[in-house]
């Protein structure tokens, strides 16, 4: 009696993206696993990359994909909405392994579901538990099988908590990518490249932008003004922010102060070829980190959330990246009412102007840059979420 071979069944994944970062990784993990196992099935929510990436799109996260608890209140209705249609389809048709990308609040009533139906949880991206919140690392460990951590210091805050962690690299050193040089940049946008290069990243947020460009702006004056030098800024113009918000909050009033200049597109170009750069905290300090450029950092909100934000984190000896990963001042940080046109324009010199200053910088850069270890974070992720379906599988067999 001749047997036939029964064709496996094709494994099916349920991801979970919130915020655009996240689609974007989230698509990057897809493609690493189906280079890995091509016949990998995928649904969940996300947004554009993830739906270009071939995932079946159960809810747009465009949808809740909010900041602030207004904010939140305001979209309950499309939150639980996406929650009953994701538990929904995890219950009639059971994924073989739940992926989830940052986005805590959300994406840990999905894992606690996920547990009840015993279908294994990988966490992609972790939430920064450990700026605040620590004791949702108990929730965490309970509710996750395996988390693969972006940044170094991640693995051993978790591990020591007995939550299983690994770092698997940042993505950012597969995405951070310069196309041409700085003459090359300053010809393209009618640049002389003689001239200082300063960036303006107020952030990719309006209240950020209104919270920090006004200063950014007055700094650039001060510095024009002051100093026997021609300067060059270069303003971003991210995707989240329009031109009108600019020009209503300072760029009207100082573009003929000033030689400033939009950027729209090359934004890794017109970061490297920055002297030095004035940013707000976040995932852009990385960024700039990983290309070497000499930079200040600020942090700046509303009185009120700043003071809910100091209760909730009183143990942070740095709030940038930066500093964080490489454990020391590395980077100035301005905080709230220290950022101010005159702190900026003063440290922006001293990164300009004091050669040893300069050096130090960068040669700091360079550790923390080491630090992120090597390109391949998709891959390293990839490798995890499909140990966990294998080691699922065995054991259920």
């Amino acid at each position: 009696m001749n047997s036939e071979t029964v064709p496996a069944v094709p494994k099916k994944i349920m991801i979970i993206a919130g915020e655009a970062s996240g689609d974007l990784h989230g698509a990057r993990l897809v493609q690493a696993m189906r280079r890995q196992e091509p016949e990998l099935v995928f649904c969940g929510m996300g947004s554009r990359e993830l739906a270009a990436a071939g995932v079946e799109l159960l809810f747009d996260a465009s949808r809740i994909a909010v900041v602030g608890l207004i904010e939140v209140l305001t979209h309950l209705p499309d939150i639980v909405t996406a929650q009953r249609i994701l538990k929904k389809r995890m219950a009639d048709d059971r994924p073989d392994l739940l992926i989830l990308i940052d986005f805590p609040d959300f994406n840990l009533m999905l894992a606690k579901r996920a547990k009840k139906l015993g279908i294994p949880v990988f966490y992609y991206i972790s939430p920064q538990v450990w700026a605040w919140r620590a004791g949702r690392v108990k929730t965490i460990g309970r509710l996750v099988d395996t988390i693969g951590v972006i940044l170094p210091f991640e693995e051993s805050f978790y591990r020591t908590r007995g939550v299983a962690a690994q770092y698997v690299g940042h993505p950012l050193l597969d995405s951070v990518k310069v196309t041409t040089d700085r003459d090359s940049f300053c010809r393209r946008h009618g640049i002389n490249p003689e001239h200082k290069l300063i960036g303006l990243l107020p952030g990719s947020r309006r209240k950020e932008i209104s919270a920090l460009l006004p200063d950014f702006l007055a700094a650039a004056r001060r510095l024009s003004e002051k100093y026997d030098q021609e300067f060059v800024f270069l303003l971003p113009v991210a995707s989240t922010v329009s031109e009108e918000d600019l020009r209503n909050n300072g760029l009207d009033d100082y573009s003929k102060l000033i030689d400033i200049h939009l950027i729209r597109e090359d934004r890794y170009d017109m970061m490297a070829a920055c002297d030095a750069v004035v940013a707000a905290s976040g995932t852009v300090t990385l960024e700039l980190a990983i290309l070497g450029i000499p930079m200040l950092v600020v942090y700046k909100v509303s009185s009120h959330t700043y003071y809910i934000g100091r209760l909730l984190v009183r143990h942070m000896q740095f709030f940038s990246l930066v500093n964080l990963i490489a454990e020391r001042l590395v980077v100035t940080e301005l905080l709230q009412e220290e950022v101010n046109p005159e702190k900026i324009e003063a440290e922006l010199a001293r990164l300009l102007f004091d050669d040893k200053a300069r050096h130090e910088m960068q040669m700091a850069l360079a550790e923390v840059r080491s630090k992120l270890g090597q390109p391949g974070a998709s891959h390293q992720a990839a490798g995890l979420a499909l140990k966990l379906i294998r080691h699922s599988t065995l054991h259920s067999s």
